[in-house]
Formats: structure tokens, sequence, C-alpha cells
């Protein structure tokens, strides 16, 4: 039994070595981009659009979104023309996920203010794996539309 202990142990310490990531090659990677909330027009209830890019070499999951102006911040995606709330939403390894009109997006429900044009409305982004994203997402006209390449 004695001869075990030795690469045992070895076998245990490569497999937590390996499971903290290394060198962070293995990692997520984020940033956040074009984000943007049209002004509401419910007093109850806005949209958010943003671009979480992912430099790194692992992918991970928009899991939740909280805001000082909404007391629920829910992820959702659209498919088919249905949108529907989901518990996350992949971002992929050396990508983006894209959150943008007519497609998947954050809604805030029961405002607890209205934002106005010029405001700026913030949000924390909670993942997976990688630790939260802070964002200042800006509030623009209803009509807004956002450059080619959002």
């Amino acid at each position: 039994m004695r001869g075990l202990a030795g690469p045992a142990a070895a076998l245990a310490g490569a497999l937590l070595l390996a499971g903290c990531g290394g060198d962070g090659a293995d990692a997520a990677d984020l940033s956040v981009s074009a984000a943007y909330m049209p002004q509401p027009v419910s007093a109850s209830m806005a949209a958010g659009f943003l671009t979480i890019t992912n430099e790194g070499g692992a992918e991970d999951r928009l899991t939740s979104v909280t805001s000082d102006a909404a007391d629920e911040v829910t992820v959702h995606e659209t498919a088919d023309g249905t949108m529907r709330e989901v518990r996350a939403l992949t971002v992929p390894a050396h990508g983006r996920l894209v959150l943008e009109s007519g497609g998947d997006h954050l809604m805030f429900e029961k405002l607890r203010r209205r934002p106005k044009e010029g405001e700026t409305v913030s949000v924390e982004l909670r993942f997976a794996h990688s630790d939260p994203v802070r964002v200042d997402i800006p509030v623009k006209p209803a009509t807004y539309t956002p450059p080619t390449g959002h």
C-alpha cells in the first residue's frame, strides 16, 4: 500500500493544478461594449442591449444581472420570433455574445424609476466562472438604432 502513496499524491496534485487553469490560457477574458437602453416607453419595463466579447480560451455563461434601476433584470433569448426567459446565455471562447434589439436581450422589470435619455443605468453582469462585471448603460432615445457592427 505504501508504494501507491507517492503516485496517488502526484496524481491528486496534477488534477488540482489542472482545475486551477494554470497560466489562465483556458480562462474566459470578458469585456463589454456597445451597451445601451432605449428610453422606456413603459413605466414598468425596459430593455437593455450590449456585446460581451471573450478574448479567452474558455467559454463562460452570463447567468444573472442586477441593477439599482429595477427589481428584476432577466436574460431573454429570441428564437423564431419568440422571446423567452433563460437561465443563462453562452459567451463562446474567442467570440461574442451580442444582445440586440430583435434578438437576445436584457429585460428590466418592475422599474424603480423610469430612466430618461442622457442618464445611465448601472448593472452588474454575473457569470458562471468569471468575476462580475459592472457596466453603466447609457439611456438613448426610444427610437435609437446602433451603428452597424453592434
